[in-house]
């Protein structure tokens, strides 16, 4: 009989408690296992998201590298098109520059928006942003010049910007900018990295878990492949983000090569424009001077053939004493004052035409150049004058303000051929800065001067104020008048505009500073040919010194002095005529050159003012640009080189008279 088998209950309770507990300890194996597993999970996931945002900031960081150096190369652009502009004179090429430069506008606009987030890189593009304002105001201005057809200034506007410290700065900040990417991305690319090396030790703690909870534990299975699988997935974006960042990298480093190599292009594109802009400002150069050259050379050759053929017909018809030899002179004469006039309107424009100004009444003086205007243009125009209720005053040179509006009325008259109707109106205007022309914000009078004739073209209005420019035939004009006036206003303080339409007439608006004193006096010296005959004055016994450094115009003057009924002394210079006057030598009138070598006359002046107060002084100049103050002159009487002895006798006997009465003469009384 086989033997039953006896299970010891003892020991059934003992298996069972040994596997109860067993079952426990797995469970709570399990379940740590799990809890580890869910924690290394979470923390996978998290380092994950960092190691993104990471990513994220390289990106944003190679972003804004990429804008800088794109606005960079789009302002480079901008001023070369504008360059390109001005030297090929296109006005459509300049709208381009416009169009480039608001694309930079627009790309830094971007740029503050990437920034935004950055204090300091904001505030790096908030300074790029002003220097940038900067920069396109300089630019403008080349620009504007360009579209109004002024080519040489609009050249030389173009230059002073290249002078400004505009791109030395925004470069600066550009460098600054990239610096603190660069550090930025240094930074991130660090932690990136040491995100992506936790993560690798994440998943590799992963790993070893799941093996031990395979090998440990059949029923947790699945959580280590799902675990393998959720690796797989973390490597696999891992790599693709690597992946991503090489080619961005590879992206940046081929813009950063473009934009080198950009750079390059245009720096030697620069240097090309600046050698072209050299010529061209040398080739412009030698065309004024040619310009002006042939035209004075021109007029004066024809003036002073009628000067010397005038002599020569007079020296020989008083060699064969004939009566017709004053006819020869007057005819000299005339020619020799049609080059003094042509020589004062050179130094108008030239702007070295000395000034002397005085505060009037542009309504006044319009009214008084009445009778003058209707013999000038004849009885065919009609003159209108349309003054303002309340006229402002203004502080100019009255002969050559008077000189602006006849020469501006004769132009009217030829273009109205004789016949039409001449409008000068005078009005207050207040006007804002560079609202017309370079106008200094401010009050001004305005003059219109207003015809009713043919009118000019644009490209004839384009002209109108360059020297030797005119639309008349030969011989009937210099091509002077308009840019006279130009440098008589400019001079002045002022601003000129013109405007005009074919077939309906032209309009010429002179802009003069007002002058603001109660009761205007003339501050420099008075001319006086514009004053007319002084009182008479008894002359005999009354000696003049005459301080001139030409030896020829010294003698002559000394001869016409003479011929006035003076006793004339002469001296070579302002160090001569003190030394006669610390001899002893009695004068009662000096008449001084204004520019000599040496000490100039009102310097002289000045000097010897108060030891001799009762000497009557008259200065005489041909060029007087040297002497910008008015006040130089000191209330005394300024003649103009040449003078004929008629004008000579007259600024004498003025400057005499207006005199200070000699201390001897007061104590007799």
């Amino acid at each position: 009989m086989g033997q039953m088998a006896v299970v010891d209950p003892d020991d059934e309770a003992e298996d069972g408690l040994t596997s109860g507990w067993q079952r426990g300890l797995g469970w709570i194996a399990a379940a740590c296992v799990l809890v580890a597993l869910i924690a290394l999970i979470a923390m996978l996931g998290f380092s994950s998201q960092q190691r993104d945002d990471a990513l994220k900031w390289q990106r944003h960081s190679f972003e804004v590298m990429v804008a800088v150096r794109s606005i960079e190369g789009q302002m480079a652009l901008s001023e070369a098109t504008l360059g390109r502009a001005v030297i090929s004179s296109e006005k459509k090429t300049a709208r381009s520059f416009y169009d480039e430069w608001r694309r930079a506008d627009a790309m830094i606009s971007g740029l503050q928006r990437l920034t935004a987030a950055d204090a300091e890189q904001a505030a790096l593009v908030g300074d790029l942003r002003r220097v940038f304002d900067e920069r396109g105001k300089a630019l403008n201005n080349a620009a504007l010049y360009l579209n109004y057809g002024q080519n040489v200034n609009a050249l030389s506007a173009l230059h002073a910007a290249g002078l400004e410290n505009h791109v030395a700065r925004i470069k600066a900040i550009f460098r600054e900018m990239v610096a603190n990417e660069q550090a930025t991305l240094t930074e991130r690319s660090g932690k990136a990295q040491g995100l992506m090396d936790q993560a690798n030790t994440l998943t590799t703690t992963l790993a070893v878990l799941g093996l031990l909870v395979v090998i440990g534990a059949i029923g947790l299975g699945w959580a280590a492949i799902e675990a393998q699988a959720q690796r797989r997935r973390a490597r696999a974006t891992a790599d693709q983000e690597t992946l991503r960042a090489e080619f961005l990298e590879a992206a940046v480093a081929e813009r950063t090569s473009e934009l080198r190599d950009a750079n390059a292009s245009l720096l030697a594109e620069a240097a090309e424009r600046e050698h072209a802009e050299a010529q061209l400002r040398q080739i412009q150069k030698m065309e004024a001077v040619g310009q002006l050259t042939g035209g004075i050379a021109h007029d004066f050759n024809n003036m002073l053939a009628v000067v010397v053929g005038g002599l020569e017909l007079a020296k020989r018809k008083i060699a064969a004493k004939s009566g017709d030899v004053e006819r020869h002179i007057d005819n000299a004469m005339e020619g020799a004052n049609r080059a003094a006039a042509l020589t004062r309107r050179l130094l108008a424009f030239a702007r070295a035409e000395p000034l002397l100004p005085q505060g009037m009444c542009p309504d006044a003086l319009v009214r008084g150049m009445t009778d003058l205007m209707d013999r000038t243009l004849g009885e065919r125009i009609k003159v209108e004058i349309i003054s303002p209720t309340d006229p402002w005053q203004i502080w100019v040179d009255r002969h050559q303000l008077e000189n602006a509006i006849l020469n501006l009325a004769v132009n009217a008259r030829d273009a109205m051929e004789n016949d039409g109707v001449l409008t000068i109106r005078t009005g207050n205007a207040t006007l804002a800065a560079d609202e017309i022309g370079e106008s200094v914000a401010g009050d001004y009078v305005r003059i219109d001067v207003s015809d009713t004739g043919a009118g000019m073209s644009q490209d004839v209005l384009e002209r109108v104020f360059e020297p030797f420019f005119t639309t008349k035939p030969i011989g009937k004009g210099t091509g002077l008048g308009l840019s006279q006036i130009f440098g008589f206003v400019r001079q002045s303080g002022g601003e000129i505009a013109i405007a005009s339409v074919e077939g309906e007439g032209t309009t010429v608006s002179l802009f003069l500073p007002r002058h603001k004193a109660e009761h205007a006096e003339n501050a420099g010296g008075k001319s006086p040919e514009a004053s007319g005959h002084a009182p008479g004055v008894d002359v005999a016994g009354l000696v003049a010194l005459i301080v001139e450094d030409d030896p020829r115009v010294r003698a002559s003057t000394a001869a016409a002095v003479t011929e006035l009924g003076f006793t004339a002394l002469t001296a070579d210079s302002a160090d001569a005529a003190i030394a006669l006057l610390g001899e002893g030598h009695s004068v009662d009138i000096i008449v001084t050159d204004v520019l000599m070598s040496g000490m100039t006359g009102p310097e002289m002046i000045a000097q010897i003012s108060d030891d001799h107060p009762e000497i009557a002084v008259l200065f005489v100049t041909g060029y007087a640009a040297e002497v910008d103050d008015a006040q130089a002159f000191r209330g005394h009487g300024v003649l103009r080189k040449p003078f004929t002895i008629a004008i000579l006798e007259t600024a004498m006997h003025a400057a005499l008279s207006a005199r200070p009465r000699a201390p001897a003469a007061l104590a007799a009384e």
